[in-house]
């Protein structure tokens, strides 16, 4: 849709609205001061959210927490994993994953990821012998070969838990992704496809992790009689295992429960406007997007492309500085100091080998926000931004 007058540089910080519905909830929550999910007997905004996500994403059983963080610790205790055992993650991810293996006593291993944002399988399959969990990040949704990687993790016992914060909406072979391994854990963080601030949810069809995962979110005493099923499980595990208090509460149950319904309209927006984007920059002989591979259909709120042809460092700064200058800010994975998403970043795992491969695409992959209530105009405006600062450094340096 056109707009009226010239476009300025979008906002691509905020997301939606807020649904009306939310509101009315929080009020009646105030109202009451019913905020923790175990003060009602049944019913508790929680508890709706639990059964709706597991209804939407066609699995048996889902908890919500406080964060994809929690969950991910969450899963991996419930697996009951030993002691340093070795848990198999993407180079490229957030700090928070390896944070959460190690949260869970566990020893992470970095897997190498190529220019395409994926895991190498090279790299996967030869680190996979002696491995105990293997938790693959759909990082900023792009989703790894996982025929390759559940038919190698089936064939040696390894369960896999999918980190898909980035990926609510995005399907493999038409199947929602965060049901093709194990567990599937998801985040309602600000920058997610659903928005809550801070919140995150595990979904499972194993009745005895999800029961394990309920008690040590903090299921204390009987509170575990408040969930759906698993009765027996849970009387078995009930002052076995520690509580961690990683509930979500009744306020962010009421701020997601009314987003669900719009989840398939934002993906389908979302991907219009990547893929819109994506053409554009693809134009460019500086520019590259990576193609999804074919069994994935994505569910993108951001674009990630590579510079190709910026011989430096230097170079790579200049692009995102002529971007800036044009009302586009761009993150660069490997250049932005301290990047969390930088594996040589994270100290507190110690000396760790180099990954050259993932070194190499971080120095280069580029970032930008495309919220989904982007209009078309403003969509223009990012890509049209993005191709002339590259072009404009290209320029120069020739």
């Amino acid at each position: 849709m056109a707009a009226d007058g010239p476009i300025t540089a979008p906002n691509v910080y905020d997301a939606e609205p807020i649904p009306e519905a939310a509101r009315a909830e929080i009020d009646r929550l105030l109202a009451s001061g019913d905020l923790f999910r175990y003060t009602a007997p049944e019913g508790a905004p929680v508890a709706l959210l639990e059964a709706e996500f597991a209804e939407l994403l066609g699995a048996r059983y889902a908890l919500a927490v406080s964060s994809c963080s929690a969950a991910l610790f969450l899963s991996l205790k419930a697996l009951d994993l030993p002691r340093d055992a070795r848990v198999l993650i993407p180079a490229f991810t957030f700090a928070a994953v390896p944070s959460a293996v190690i949260h869970a006593d566990c020893v992470p291993v970095l897997v190498e990821v190529g220019a395409n944002y994926r895991v190498d399988m090279a790299d996967f399959a030869a680190k996979l012998p002696g491995a105990a969990c293997v938790l693959i990040s759909h990082m900023r949704g792009h989703t790894s070969d996982m025929d390759a990687i559940m038919a190698a993790c089936d064939a040696a016992g390894v369960p896999v838990v999918e980190d898909a914060a980035h990926s609510l909406g995005t399907t493999w072979h038409g199947r929602n992704i965060g049901t093709v391994g194990k567990i599937g854990c998801f985040s309602f963080q600000s920058y997610k496809m659903i928005n809550a601030g801070e919140g995150g949810i595990l979904i499972t069809d194993d009745p005895e992790l999800a029961a394990r995962a309920v008690i040590m979110s903090g299921a204390y005493e009987h509170n575990w009689k408040k969930h759906a099923g698993l009765q027996n499980s849970y009387m078995l595990w009930q002052n076995r295992l520690p509580l961690y208090n990683m509930r979500m509460q009744n306020l962010s149950a009421a701020v997601i429960r009314p987003q669900l319904p719009e989840l398939a309209r934002r993906v389908a927006q979302g991907r219009f406007n990547h893929d819109h984007v994506a053409a554009r920059l693809n134009s460019s002989p500086w520019l590259e997007v990576p193609a999804p591979l074919a069994p994935e259909q994505r569910a993108p709120d951001s674009i990630q492309f590579n510079l190709t042809g910026f011989a430096s460092d230097d170079q790579a700064r200049a692009y995102q500085a002529a971007a800036k200058a044009r009302g586009v800010s761009v993150q660069i994975f490997g250049l932005n100091d301290d990047n969390a998403r930088a594996f040589w970043n994270w100290q507190f795992l110690g000396p760790q080998a180099d990954l050259p491969q993932t070194r190499a695409m971080l120095m280069r992959a580029c970032d930008v926000r495309l919220p989904t209530r982007l209009t078309l105009a403003e969509l223009d405006f990012i890509a049209t931004a993005l191709v002339a600062a590259a072009t404009d450094v290209q320029a120069i340096a020739a």
